[in-house]
Formats: C-alpha cells, sequence, structure tokens
C-alpha cells in the first residue's frame, strides 16, 4: 500500500510541479526539462538514500514515518512557493530575469526534500518484503509493479481530475492528505495505534497551512474579476479602464480583448478582416459566408468577424472549454452565427465537412507553438478546407528584428499556398501572414481599398485593418525552413530567440 501511493504520489506531483510552475513561467520544452530533470535527480538521490536507510533501520515504523514526512512536505509546498510565485510574477512582470530566474530555482528546489523522500519508497520496501533472497529478483519485480501502477494513476489524477476541479495549490494539499492518510492506516496495521498519535500535529499543520496559505488571488496583478483554472490554462480576466482582457498562464500577452463601446483593439484580430482583399476583382463584404478560426480564445477575432460580415457562419476552434465559458460570461461572444467546438484545431478542421472563405490560426504562443500547426501538411488541410477564393491568415510573434519564426512559417506556407503575404502590425511584436489559394498581388489590396472607399459604406473596422495591411506590407522572406510533421524544430527556433534576446541586453525593452 505504501509504495502505490509513494508511487501514486510522486508522478502526481511531478505533474502538479509543471501546473505550478507553469502559470507564472509558461509551459515551454525548457520549463518542462527543468522539472522532469531535476525530479529525476531528486528520485535517484531518494533511491540511493532509502537503500541505505533500509539497512540501518528495516522497520515499518521507519518505513511510514517517511511517507508522513514527505506527506507533510507536498502539503506545505503551496505556503512556502506562493509568496515566491509572486515575486516572479512581478518580476515577469517588470522583466527582470534575475529575480525570475531566482523564483523558479527556488521552487524547483522546495520540491527536493519530498521527492527525495518518495524515492525511498521502493528500495526500503524491498528490503522490508526481503525474507528469503533466493527470491530477491520477484519481490523487487512486485515491489516495482505496484510503484509503477501507482505512478499510472498519478499521472492522470491532477490532470484530469485534480487541477480542473479544485485548483494546483488544493492539488498539492489533497495529494498530501492521500499520502498522509495511507501512511497513518500503514503505521496502525504494522506498528500500533500509539506510533500513530505520535505523529497527529501532521494534520492539523496541513489544515491551519492551508487555511492561511491559499487564500486570495494567485498573482498580485490589479483589476482581476476572474481568477480561475483548467486542464489546460491559469485563467485571468482583467478589467483595465472599461476594457476587459484575457490573460493566461505566466501573463504575457493578451489573448482576447473586449469593450463594449470599441471594437478596433489595434492588434492581430482585426487584421482577419483584410483577409479576403488580396483577391480582384473587390470582394464586397456579404460576400465572405464562412470562417474558421484555430484559437478562438474568448471570441475577439469572432466579435470582429460579424461586425463587419454580419452573414458570415463562423467556427470557432478551442481546446480549453474554460475559456469558452469565460468568453460567454465576459467577452461578450454569444452571437448566433458562432459555433464553438472544444477540440484541438487540427483534429476539428481536418474533420470538419465545410469549405471557408477565411481560415484563421491565432493558436501561437511562443515559446510553446503548438508544433502540429506549424507544419506543411497542416497547411495543406487548410488549403483543403479554403473554397476557391479562400484565405489564410495566421498571427506570428517575432522579436525586434529576429524574424526567424516568420520567414520558416512562411516559406512553409509558400510550399502550399502560391501566393503569401507579411504584414508586422505596428507598436506590437506581431506579423500577419497572408494566404490565398489563388494566385493573388499585393496591389489588389490597394484597389480594393480604394473601390471599396468609393462606395462609402465601408466600415471603420474593416478601413483600419485594410489601412493598417496596406501600410505595413514586408518584403517577402527569401530564407527560412520548411516545417514538416517529421520534422518541425519549433522550439529550437523560439529558444534561439529568446537565448539570444536575453544575452542581447534588450530584455527591458519588452516592457
Amino acid at each position: 500500500m505504501g509504495v502505490f501511493f509513494a508511487g501514486c504520489t510522486s508522478l502526481a506531483v511531478e505533474l502538479s510541479a509543471s501546473r505550478l510552475l507553469g502559470n507564472y513561467f509558461g509551459s515551454s520544452n525548457l520549463v518542462w526539462a527543468a522539472i522532469i530533470g531535476l525530479i529525476l535527480i531528486y528520485l535517484s538521490v531518494g533511491y540511493t538514500l532509502g537503500g541505505k536507510w533500509a539497512d540501518r533501520s528495516p522497520e515499518y515504523r521507519t518505513f511510514f514515518s517517511i511517507l508522513l514526512w514527505a506527506a507533510l512536505c507536498i502539503g506545505l509546498v503551496p505556503l512556502v512557493s506562493r509568496p515566491i510565485l509572486r515575486l516572479a510574477s512581478q518580476a515577469f512582470d517588470e522583466m527582470r530575469m534575475a529575480g525570475l530566474f531566482g523564483s523558479f530555482a527556488a521552487v524547483l528546489a522546495l520540491f527536493s526534500l519530498p521527492v527525495i523522500l518518495l524515492g525511498t519508497a521502493s528500495p526500503f520496501a524491498i528490503r522490508l518484503a526481503m525474507d528469503d533472497t533466493q527470491k530477491s529478483g520477484s519481490v523487487a519485480g512486485k515491489i516495482y509493479t505496484i510503484s509503477t501502477l501507482g505512478s499510472f494513476i498519478g499521472t492522470f489524477l491532477p490532470v484530469i481530475l485534480l487541477i480542473p476541479a479544485i485548483g494546483t495549490y488544493k492539488t498539492f494539499v489533497t495529494l498530501s492528505a492521500m499520502l498522509m492518510a495511507a501512511a497513518f492506516l500503514g503505521l496502525w496495521k504494522t506498528v500500533n495505534l500509539k506510533s500513530v498519535l505520535k505523529f497527529i500535529w501532521m494534520p492539523l499543520v496541513l489544515a491551519v497551512a492551508t487555511f492561511f496559505g491559499i487564500r486570495g488571488m494567485d498573482k498580485t496583478a490589479s483589476n482581476v474579476i476572474y481568477e480561475g483554472e483548467s486542464a489546460y490554462n491559469y485563467i485571468q480576466v482583467q478589467e483595465i479602464n472599461g476594457f476587459r482582457i484575457l490573460r493566461l498562464n505566466e501573463g504575457q500577452g493578451v489573448h482576447s480583448i473586449y469593450h463594449p463601446t470599441q471594437d478596433i483593439y489595434r492588434g492581430p484580430w482585426e487584421q482577419v478582416l483584410a483577409a479576403p482583399y488580396f483577391y480582384d476583382p473587390s470582394t464586397e463584404p456579404q460576400e465572405v459566408q464562412q470562417v474558421a478560426i484555430l484559437g478562438l480564445a474568448a471570441g475577439t477575432s469572432a466579435n470582429q468577424v460579424v461586425s463587419v460580415y454580419p452573414s458570415a457562419k463562423i467556427d470557432g476552434f478551442e481546446i480549453d472549454p474554460e475559456i469558452v465559458e469565460i468568453g460567454y460570461s465576459y467577452f461578450n461572444m454569444n452571437k448566433t452565427n458562432l459555433e464553438v467546438f472544444t477540440e484541438d484545431a487540427r483534429v476539428g478542421i481536418a474533420h470538419s465537412s465545410q469549405t471557408y472563405d477565411i481560415i484563421s490560426v491565432d493558436a501561437y504562443r511562443p515559446p510553446y507553438i503548438p508544433w502540429h500547426l506549424t507544419t506543411r501538411e497542416f497547411f495543406q488541410q487548410t488549403y483543403d478546407h479554403l473554397s476557391d477564393k479562400g484565405s489564410l491568415v495566421i498571427n506570428v510573434a517575432r522579436i525586434f528584428n529576429d524574424r526567424r519564426l516568420v520567414d520558416a512559417l512562411y516559406m512553409t506556407i509558400a510550399s502550399v499556398f502560391p501566393s503569401a503575404y507579411v504584414v508586422d502590425i505596428p507598436d506590437t511584436l506581431n506579423s500577419v501572414i497572408y494566404a490565398t489559394k489563388m494566385a493573388t498581388r499585393s496591389e489588389n489590396l490597394i484597389t480594393n481599398y480604394v473601390a471599396i472607399d468609393k462606395t462609402k459604406v465601408m466600415p471603420g473596422l474593416l478601413r483600419y485593418a485594410m489601412e493598417t495591411a496596406i501600410l505595413n506590407l514586408q518584403p517577402a522572406p527569401k530564407d527560412g525552413i520548411i516545417l514538416t510533421d517529421d520534422l518541425a524544430p519549433v522550439e529550437w527556433i523560439t529558444n534561439a530567440m529568446i537565448f539570444d534576446l536575453f544575452f542581447s541586453g534588450n530584455v527591458e525593452e519588452l516592457q
């Protein structure tokens, strides 16, 4: 029993640690590598320590006492880490990299003691079960089988059940209470009730730490009107000067924005509207009938599409159902011509029976870009789901003049589409790539702008989008790798961009 719950808790703690840190530092492959690598080191130390400890004190009392201390340490992680992570949140907002890395290292160090103690469980249990050395292999095999079964359960427990239901902090407390209960039961069964009473103060400390440690907001952001967690994201909604802003995880970047009396936000969302006008002759707004938004978030682009193309039917793909609910509750996403699909964007578009006049991809959040939405095969799927005069629009990030990600995506898209264009959004780090299913010319955008302007019925939102595209059109990239399902080193590109930024000393300019 003790081995099962130790295995279950160790994997559950690892998954929960990734979520705890992801809320503040993001979920890039670098963050995952740091977590997994250090957890493995801590477990290795525990294995070594557990074997030696078991040889010195091969008693059930010692074994279950170790698990009790591990349980208590797990439960105290939220209490101790929260002030450190709040400092990390401030450091991230102010781009103070020393404070950011220091907080990251400090929180990872907090996991050393509980994970090392959990690592002692298997070698200790093998020593306790070793009555006949001729059966040592069989005993060791059974112990590791039980531990691995526990780890299997622990892999799914926080992700599927606990974190979406009660949040990250309470998940740690629940894991602590679960392991503590198992250790108490084991101590009672193998030793006596008196030995249990010696540790009865532990659940009291856990209860007090829980009460004082998880109250209030997780972060120190101002004007927060909603805070919560889903299976995919830590979510905040802020209301600043009448604007509602959706922030996810570490809080860098605005994923959706809404104002009841304004519809121009000077970001990448408006640029979706200009997509049909690379064709000639001019495309009237009412001709846009079908739109797909891959990465719907809380519906900013959908609201703008409805404003300019009121007869268009919109299919919005968003993998996180909690964000969809946020869109309905806080971002006025209740549009009758919007149908929401809560599934992965690539799966959704692949199985869609529709053809679209516009497909917008806004699912990239560097440095953790879903690589399967960057490949030639994915763009072939979008091509196949466009109408004869359909257009693809993609929001891509760059860092100042570092355009490696933009160039790679442009070259990949251009390997599928006959025409592609890049527009830099002023005063942002966003570039938008347009691609058309038929061959087009950039000059058509100006021709269409003039033609629609003469009708004097051009919506202000469309005017802004077209003017932004015309004035900020960039030369076509000449170099860049083509990303495929077999080889899409997106992480290499984004990591290199970030490291180059840090070493350049220009981090403060991102504020």
